[in-house]
């Protein structure tokens, strides 16, 4: 082994070969023995030389691609033997839902708002695995949750800092949601106090605290599109007015971050019945605290989502919604409220009210009527106002012609008497 260069033999018996080539091929026994002898030689083991997997094609850094449209990603490697190509999203739980074509590329048909982030593509044969990564930005979609809220807490207030998520491709803006803790239960998010970020500001001081309360503050991202879900809540409490010099300060209390536990409702559905649309779903199937109640949004032809119905009891199941437009397109959604916690949305249904015999019911559900007809219907009313206007005018001013007309005809009258 003195002979052949990087070779060694450790304490052990094994043989240490730091570069493997063709010199290193062939049949290997092995010897042991001590100053009594040998019991003969190990079995013989064969030496092959194989390459391990080495990308032939990489995916670019990053993509951008409006949701519900495809997206391909190629990724390609070879080796000895032939190295197997998977695909796996950093940080997804569970089974992600994307495909694998026959060129090892990374199939997103339909692509979702879910399948925002980095994927890695990793190749892996007998010998190696080597990896490499890409971010898939998926545009078109409400915005993503922000991270890394913290809560400096300070005299009668506290600043509130984040990192922001994707904008889902459109502006953002941000807005700071707060609540202080009481022994009565605590208010879901709809009913927090909520204070407007100034554009482009990533933090934003919340003053006029009481002392020595808790708070739990939220931070929401919002877009043209919508709102995305509530960061984690985090809990400080302010300082209070400074103690007497004599008195010793109480450490500050350190934030902390509240992890919570509450999935979102599942398996919503929806039916046509001869009153409405009846959506149906099961509840989350993990809540910390218990459940209190549940809030029903939906878009019209993908517009933004608005709120329909705010206050559905926590014991209900479904929900019938009457009064839709005929001829239009709908999505709905729905979102548990647990104590002070909110739920990322359910799964989205899809409504469209072409053919169904359902009508406008204005008393109902008055938000319901699209923009167009709101504006016809202004519009018209608008117009029958001017034209009763100038129709008044216009009688106005014949009946003071006629009653000039009327004066003139007595004046001449009075004068051909004189004469």
């Amino acid at each position: 082994l003195s002979q052949l260069p990087g070779w060694s033999v450790r304490p052990d018996g094994s043989i240490v070969i730091a570069t493997g080539n063709d010199d290193a091929l062939g049949l290997y026994r092995c010897t042991p023995y001590n100053s009594y002898g040998t019991a003969g030689e190990s079995r013989p083991t064969r030496v092959l030389l194989k390459d391990p997997p080495a990308f032939t094609v990489r995916p670019k850094e990053e993509y951008f691609q409006e949701v519900g449209r495809e997206l391909v990603i190629p990724c390609a490697a070879h080796g000895d033997p032939p190295p197997t190509i998977t695909w796996v999203k950093v940080g997804s739980v569970g089974k992600s839902s994307a495909q694998v074509d026959g060129n090892s590329s990374l199939v997103l048909h339909p692509l979702i708002k879910e399948q925002h982030g980095v994927w890695e593509c990793t190749a892996t044969n007998q010998v190696a695995s080597v990896t490499t990564a890409t971010s898939v930005h998926v545009l078109g979609t409400s915005p993503h949750a922000v991270t890394n809220v913290s809560v400096l807490p300070l005299l009668l207030a506290a600043n509130i800092s984040w990192e922001p998520g994707f904008d889902g491709g459109y502006f953002q803006r941000f807005s700071v949601w707060y609540t202080p803790l009481v022994r009565y239960p605590p208010r879901a998010h709809h009913d927090w106090v909520s204070l407007s970020v100034p554009v482009g500001a990533q933090h934003l001081l919340v003053e006029n605290l009481q002392p020595d309360t808790s708070y739990q503050f939220s931070v929401l991202a919002q877009n043209k599109l919508g709102s995305g879900p509530f960061s984690q809540i985090v809990t400080s409490v302010p300082r209070g007015k400074g103690a007497p010099q004599n008195t010793p300060v109480p450490p500050e209390p350190p934030a902390m971050t509240v992890h919570v536990f509450l999935s979102p409702p599942r398996a919503l559905t929806a039916n046509e019945t001869v009153r409405g649309v009846l959506l149906r779903w099961d509840p989350p199937a993990r809540a910390s605290v218990a459940l209190s109640g549940y809030a029903l949004e939906l878009r019209q032809d993908k517009g933004g989502w608005e709120v329909l119905e705010r206050s559905i009891p926590a014991t209900d199941t479904q929900v019938l919604v009457p009064g839709l437009i005929k001829d239009a397109f709908y999505e709905f959604r729905l979102v548990a409220f647990a104590g002070s916690y909110i739920s990322d949305p359910s799964n989205t249904v899809n409504v469209s009210t072409a053919g169904m015999e359902v009508y406008p019911s204005r008393t109902q559900l008055p938000e319901l009527l699209p923009q167009p007809v709101l504006a016809g219907v202004i519009g018209g009313i608008c117009f029958l106002s001017v034209a009763v206007i100038f129709s008044t005018m216009a009688a106005c001013i014949m009946n003071r012609r006629r009653a000039a007309r009327v004066r003139k005809r007595r004046q001449g009258t009075s004068r051909g008497g004189d004469r």
